[in-house]
This record gives C-alpha cells, sequence and structure tokens, in this order.
C-alpha cells in the first residue's frame, strides 16, 4: 500500500469506528433515558412540536463519547500495527492538537449536560441562565486558548497562531502590539469564535436532523482540509505553498471521528426523531468546529463551512434588533426554520432544504481553500 492508502485508512478507521459505536449504542441510551424519564421540555408557543414532548434528549452525549473513542480506538489500533511491524503512516502518537479539540468537545458538552439536565429537573424549557452558559463557555476557551497558544510539539510549534487566519494566516497578528497583548486578544478572539460557534449550532437544533445533519458536512470538510494539509505540510513538501500546521492528520482523524458520530446518530435523529442530541450535542459540536478551525488556521472560513448556522444565527440577531428598535418582527418566529414552519412548509421540506443550503456552504468553503493552494503554484 502506498502512504496515502494508509493515510486514508487511518482517518476512514477513526469514522468508521465513531459511526459503529453511534449506530449501535444511541438506541440503547433513547430506552436508558426513557427509563429515567429523561425528556425533553418544548416551549409553549411551538404549539406544532408539543408532540415531541418527552422524547429522549441529552443524546449528545453518545456523539461525544463515540468521537473519543474513535479517536483513542483508531490509535490504540496503529500502536497495535507499530508492534506488530506492520508498514503503516507511522502516526500513533497522541497530538497536543487533538486533545485540544476533544477538550472543547468535551468541556462544552459537559456544560450542555448541565443545561439539559436543568430543563428535565426543573420541568421548563429553559435550562441554564446565558450567564451560566458564557461561564462555563469562557472557562473552556481560556484554557484552550493558553495551551494552544503557549505549549509546544516536539517540532517546537504550537498549535494555533495569534494571526487571525481565513484559508491560512493573514498578515494581521493579534500581538501586533506585543505579545501580552496577543495573547490577551487571542484569548478574546477564542472566545468569539467558540461561542459563536457553539451557539450558532445550538440555535439551528431545533427541526429533528437539521444541526447534526449540516453538522457532519462540516466535521466532513475538516476531515478534507487536515488530510490536505498533512499531504501538503512544510516538512515534507517544504516551499510558499506548504501549511505550518501541528498535527494536521491527527485534526483530520479527530473530525472523521465527529462525522461520523453525527453520522451514525443522524440514523436515529431524522425525522421522525427517536432522540434529541440536546444542548449537550450542539454547544459540544460547536465548539469543536471552531477549534478546529483555530488549529487548521481557517479561522473565518469556518463563516462559509458552517454558512447555514451563520444564517440561523443572524436571524435571530436580525429579529432580536429590529423588534428593539421598532417594535415589529422581521421573521414570525426565529429561530428562521421556525418562520417557515409558520409559513406551512413541512419539518422534512425544511430539514432537506436547509441540508442544500448547509452543503452549498461546505462546496465553496472547500472550493476556495483549494482554489487559494492552486493559485499559488
Amino acid at each position: 500500500m502506498s502512504h496515502g492508502d494508509f493515510l486514508v485508512i487511518n482517518v476512514m478507521l477513526a469514522g468508521g469506528i465513531a459511526m459503529a459505536l453511534t449506530l449501535t449504542c444511541t438506541p440503547l441510551f433513547a430506552k436508558y433515558l426513557v427509563r429515567h424519564r429523561f425528556g425533553q421540555f418544548i416551549r409553549d408557543d411551538l404549539i406544532h412540536h408539543q408532540v415531541k414532548r418527552g422524547k429522549p434528549t441529552m443524546g449528545g452525549t453518545v456523539i461525544i463519547a463515540a468521537g473519543i473513542v474513535g479517536y483513542f480506538g483508531t490509535h490504540a489500533i496503529l500502536r497495535l500495527l507499530d508492534r506488530s511491524g506492520m508498514p503503516q503512516v507511522g502516526h500513533s502518537q497522541i497530538s497536543l492538537s487533538a486533545l485540544l479539540v476533544l477538550f472543547l468537545l468535551a468541556a462544552l458538552g459537559l456544560v450542555g449536560f448541565l443545561d439539559d439536565y436543568t430543563k428535565i429537573r426543573k420541568e421548563r424549557s429553559l435550562g441554564l441562565t446565558s450567564g451560566q452558559k458564557l461561564i462555563g463557555q469562557s472557562l473552556a476557551t481560556v484554557i484552550f486558548a493558553l495551551a494552544a497558544l503557549l505549549v509546544q510539539d516536539d517540532q517546537g510549534r504550537s498549535p494555533a497562531s495569534t494571526a487571525v487566519s481565513f484559508i491560512r494566516d493573514t498578515n494581521l497578528d493579534l500581538a501586533f502590539a506585543g505579545p501580552a497583548l496577543g495573547l490577551a486578544l487571542f484569548i478574546l478572539w477564542s472566545n468569539i469564535l467558540i461561542a459563536g460557534a457553539s451557539n450558532g449550532v445550538n440555535l439551528t437544533d431545533g427541526l429533528d436532523g437539521l444541526a447534526v445533519g449540516a453538522s457532519t458536512m462540516v466535521f466532513g470538510a475538516y476531515t478534507v482540509i487536515g488530510m490536505w494539509q498533512y499531504n501538503q505540510n512544510c516538512e515534507a513538501m517544504p516551499g510558499p505553498n506548504c501549511y505550518p500546521i501541528a498535527a494536521a492528520l491527527d485534526l483530520a482523524m479527530v473530525s472523521a471521528a465527529l462525522a461520523g458520530a453525527c453520522f451514525g446518530f443522524l440514523w436515529w435523529n431524522t425525522s421522525p426523531a427517536q432522540i434529541i442530541m440536546g444542548d449537550t450535542g450542539s454547544l459540544s459540536l460547536g465548539a469543536a468546529m471552531a477549534g478546529l478551525a483555530i488549529l487548521t488556521h481557517t479561522q473565518l472560513l469556518l463563516i462559509l463551512l458552517g454558512g447555514l448556522f451563520v444564517i440561523v444565527t443572524t436571524s435571530v440577531i436580525i429579529q432580536v434588533i429590529s423588534f428593539k428598535t421598532t417594535g415589529k418582527r422581521v421573521f414570525r418566529m426565529t429561530p428562521l426554520h421556525h418562520h417557515f414552519e409558520l409559513l406551512g412548509w413541512a419539518e422534512v421540506t425544511i430539514v432537506a432544504r436547509f441540508w442544500i443550503i448547509a452543503g452549498i456552504g461546505v462546496a465553496i468553503g472547500l472550493s476556495l481553500f483549494y482554489g487559494q493552494w492552486v493559485a499559488n503554484l
């Protein structure tokens, strides 16, 4: 087998393990939640959603667990191959970059779990306050940002950079006035990215399969990006067009594991959903997307790759600004998918069309990513 063949196998293995776990374990977890009466509570104004009241929630727990097991399980298999002497790509070492993304996944998953549990315990549709969520998000982000910028790997590289990035790092460096200010601005910038992405996925998670289906596409895109950056890394392919990304292959494996976990969960979450991923899933998945954007140095590209989440979040912002300034609503209800529900669109129609929008955003983002590389040849 060629080097590229083993690269694909490693990534597919991570995604396959995670997908198998969510496919098999999600219905078992749903039955456990039903037995213990962990059911979803629905807003009173969403009359057409009252049939979903009592559906098992916190399904994001399975996605998080499957993603983590998919990643570490793949590394365990690679180490066994190392010891057996079988040829493989030789990347069985766990990287700091991957651990940082998984840390965000688990930390924001914990915040979401507390939010979901509070809703169930208090039997209402509102869980943690916005301030409590913000504290949890900020604490996780500060730990992530400090480690990503200050801790170095064996080659003396930090996973993150103080430069604001689009497809690559730009000339806008947050450390323009010194390293101390750069660190502070990087923490602030990371907070904006992580909070924005996690809340964006959270707002989109309102219809069966909508958020998790779109998340699968985004993680799939970051799998492609990580693999490409690894193939064109500056150690193996030095030159002006190479990517100085720490542990790009490992980030691709994390992305593949999360894409596989989301894809397997979608089997049970598609309409009519047998389980809801809740804030446990939506907050964690959004945070992981932002973490991947930061560590692959494609921060602003996430706006395109996660274009659906941006559109849905923007609809809420527009609604709030319009109502507070004019007393009028632009949409019948936000987030945006509820507006189309009130217009009479079927839920499955909205989800399918929103998935198309998500796919277009991913396609545009990947086209720009590859096009920039081709343009610099």
